[in-house]
């Protein structure tokens, strides 16, 4: 049976400082966990197959279809604001490209697939629970509609990895629309390198931006485009209460999807300054500091590009603060746009940030669930029965005085109830990849070999948006005993 996939490879015809080339590294039996059908068939490719043997083999990297380049891309980054000149794919492969039904371009890549030239004396393997993880959360972010890579595949490997313990080997094979980060920039910047940020920038422009290629001034707009795209990114990050984790320069992609899930988490009562990953100890990334992360990450890709800006170095840095500058008004009106739509807000008038501020401020006065106060008031919206919102504080009667000034904020608008918990509900989803269920699926897959808790999650979490009643247990927040208070990386 041949697995065929129509690749167009244009980053591996790059210089060759761009990367390394490198095989993935046979496997010794790999089984599909999970194949994506709907994505194969979105990027041409025959679900079928990619079920059979050999397809299971290419997706954990035992055999290499046709028309692969493999290479594990270069870069740098900021690691918790420490800079390392050189990190680079240490445990992913870039097999190639391919052109999607809708004609964008699209990375396949797996991950877990072996040791790189970039590894720094790692393994260069992936652990069944991070794959699992990244598998559910980048799916979820998806169907809520948030920019994000995908995951096409997951096999098991046969072999197992040590970490900790020793644990089941995977191999996850994702998707995205690059793979080129603010770190990608770094890594020629901090060499001293121009004209290989020059090439970078001008492929980077070819394939995410092309309607600026014939701009007089591409680099600049370049900033631009990448400075628009993240605000938007983060702000919907916020929205729907996700939190990365990991904000690393060499986890913010250049295209604007979320990227690199590690010890990403979705919280559950609202706490802005909530820290999940077990290794961001002061905090850098807790939820409401990532609009603040995303601003500096922006600020280092700045940097790398100020000599296409100018030759007078002065005037590059006033330019790109100029653009940089940009990143606060655009990140606001995404949010504030967002945080309407989420109350049931058809047009913006004064006063309404302070209206949506103060049910903020109270839901984390009152320990409220982020995701089902939103939820339970898309459905009060309609009926004026505040009984499960109201249920959500510690104090009810918090609620009760916004809800107020609420109800009288929606007089001064024509749509109708039912309009109005329809578009609300549109914007509040019911599911979310909650903590404790991925990491009762990760247990169930990890100690018992049981994927059907796993297929179950994937099931609900593929239409967040809507009520899905046999699986209303899974909209409910942990019990004290079933919380998640640390996520870790899948290193």
């Amino acid at each position: 049976m041949t697995v065929h996939f129509p690749f167009q490879n244009t980053y591996s015809a790059l210089p060759a400082s761009f990367f390394a080339r490198v095989a993935p590294t046979p496997v010794a039996a790999p089984r599909l966990i999970k194949l994506n059908r709907a994505l194969a068939v979105q990027l041409g490719l025959d679900p079928d197959v990619l079920e059979s043997p050999e397809g299971a083999e290419i997706l954990a990297g035992k055999r290499l279809p046709d028309g692969a380049d493999p290479i594990a891309m270069a870069y740098a980054g900021h690691q918790f604001g420490q800079f390392v000149p050189q990190l680079g794919d240490g445990r992913a492969i870039l097999l190639g490209e391919v052109i999607d039904r809708d004609g964008i371009r699209r990375d396949i890549q797996l991950k877990g697939s072996g040791p790189t030239p970039f590894s720094r004396r790692g393994d260069g393997r992936a652990a069944l629970g991070p794959v699992l993880r990244e598998y559910i959360v980048s799916e979820a972010m998806f169907a809520l509609g948030i920019p994000t890579t995908r995951s096409l595949a997951a096999v098991t490997s046969g072999e197992n990895v040590m970490r900790e313990t020793m644990l089941p080997g995977a191999v996850l094979t994702r998707v995205a629309a690059s793979h080129i980060r603010v770190g990608t920039f770094q890594f020629f910047a901090a060499r001293g390198d121009t004209d290989g940020v020059r090439a970078l920038a001008d492929h980077v422009i070819a394939r995410h931006y092309p309607e600026i290629a014939g701009v007089e001034r591409p680099y600049h707009a370049l900033l631009e485009g990448v400075v628009a795209r993240q605000a938007d990114l983060v702000a919907r990050w916020l929205l729907i209460g996700f939190i990365h984790g990991v904000m690393n320069t060499d986890n913010c992609s250049i295209s604007g999807e979320t990227i690199d899930y590690g010890p990403c988490a979705f919280m559950d009562e609202y706490n802005p300054a909530q820290v999940f990953s077990s290794i961001d100890e002061m905090g850098r990334y807790a939820y409401a500091n990532q609009p603040r992360i995303a601003l500096w990450n922006l600020t280092r890709l700045a940097e790398c590009l100020l000599p296409l800006f100018s030759d007078d170095q002065d005037k590059a840095i006033e330019q790109a603060q100029f653009i940089l500058g940009e990143f606060a008004e655009k990140f606001t009106a995404a949010y504030q746009a967002g945080l309407r739509k989420k109350i049931g807000l058809f047009t913006a008038r004064d006063g309404d940030e302070a209206l949506v501020q103060d049910l903020l401020d109270a839901m984390a006065k009152n320990q409220a669930d982020f995701t089902l106060t939103f939820r339970r008031l898309s459905d009060t919206a309609a009926d004026a029965d505040d009984d499960s919102v109201r249920a959500q504080f510690t104090d009810p009667t918090a609620f009760d005085e916004w809800a107020a000034r609420w109800r009288q904020r929606l007089t001064d608008e024509p749509q109708s109830t039912a309009e109005r918990q329809a578009a609300m509900r549109a914007v509040n989803p019911a599911f979310i990849p909650r903590n404790h269920r991925v990491e009762a699926v990760i247990s169930a897959a990890v100690n018992n070999d049981d994927y059907a808790p796993f297929e179950e999650l994937l099931t609900v979490l593929s239409k967040p948006y809507e009520d899905q009643p046999q699986y209303a247990a899974y909209a409910e927040p942990p019990l004290p005993e079933q919380r998640v208070t640390q996520t870790f990386c899948g290193t």
